[in-house]
């Protein structure tokens, strides 16, 4: 699925849905499997759809973690994932465990219906407590909420997010967010990113820690599609847990300086997994979601 470009009210905001990223034949040898990186992290990879049975001892080959989605992926009627932990887990990868989050319109349409915006994070987050159980996450794992659109969250946003990571929290999980950590515009001479609108938040109004996994493909601080990523450090979000720092396909205004890194269709590919796209990330633990 390709990236899109969303607007949250006058505020332009790529965001990096969690499907897949092209990754450059860069074949050094020195991220393999569950190796930790020469700058201290681990790698990973994310997409949509599940890759096939038949891609996992190639993946592990070349990665330490993978994300999991609890809930059909964004512009997906359908869930390939469901069911897959244990495999997964017996090719010794780590998890990052996805829940889809609602979009502003859709917000917006419960409000309409009468009810909360908080009221729907709460259902949300009991939903996604249950998966988890149901896919055999066990209790304290992460569960990230990914935010789709970017940029300060408006109101109804930040009353639907902070319920559903409460809701997770007090359903016996740990709750996190993939959200973007590029900055964008937030009045004169300003910016801000999703990321630190977040901490802000939790810091200010004393609610449970939130874990952050986030988006930032822009060239730099990302090098590009490739094995041998940056340092987490460098992601621009100080705190983050995993940084997403390659897409599929890639964002042509923010990757110029490493265009060349990604495939010619604009797309992250790895030898290992000749044709499958993916996103690619990096993160400060081999099982980043404690999911394991």
């Amino acid at each position: 699925m390709a990236k899109k470009t969303s607007f949250v009210r006058g505020i332009p905001f790529v965001i990096a849905s969690v499907l897949s990223c092209s990754l450059l034949a860069q074949t050094d040898g020195r991220a393999l499997g569950s190796s930790r990186l020469a700058n201290g992290g681990y790698l990973g990879l994310d997409r949509n759809l599940y890759p096939g049975d038949e891609t996992l001892s190639g993946i592990a080959k070349r990665f330490s973690f993978i994300g999991y989605w609890l809930n059909n992926p964004p512009g997906t009627q359908s869930n390939s994932w469901l069911g897959k932990r244990v495999v997964l887990k017996s090719h010794d990868l780590g998890f990052l465990v996805l829940w889809n989050g609602r979009l502003d319109k859709e917000i917006l349409a419960k409000l309409k219906s009468g009810t909360s915006a908080a009221a729907f994070g709460m259902v949300d987050a009991k939903d996604a407590v249950q998966a988890a159980k149901r896919e055999g996450f066990p209790a304290g794992a992460i569960l990230f909420l990914d935010q789709e659109e970017g940029g300060r969250l408006l109101q109804e946003q930040a009353d639907y997010l902070f319920a559903w990571t409460e809701g997770v929290t007090t359903g016996g999980f740990r709750a996190g967010a993939y959200v973007s950590g590029q900055p964008v515009p937030d009045g004169p001479g300003k910016t801000t990113t999703t990321a630190q609108n977040i901490k802000d938040t939790v810091s200010s109004k004393h609610l449970h820690s939130i874990a952050l996994f986030v988006a930032q493909d822009g060239t730099p601080p990302s090098n590009g599609c490739t094995v041998t990523p940056p340092p987490l450090a460098a992601s621009g979000t100080q705190g983050a847990i995993a940084w997403q720092f390659s897409q599929s396909p890639r964002r042509s205004v923010v990757t110029q300086a490493y265009m060349k890194t990604y495939a010619n269709d604009g797309n992250c590919y790895v030898p290992e997994l000749p044709g499958v796209l993916l996103d690619l990330d990096v993160a400060q633990e081999r099982d980043p979601s404690q999911g394991r």
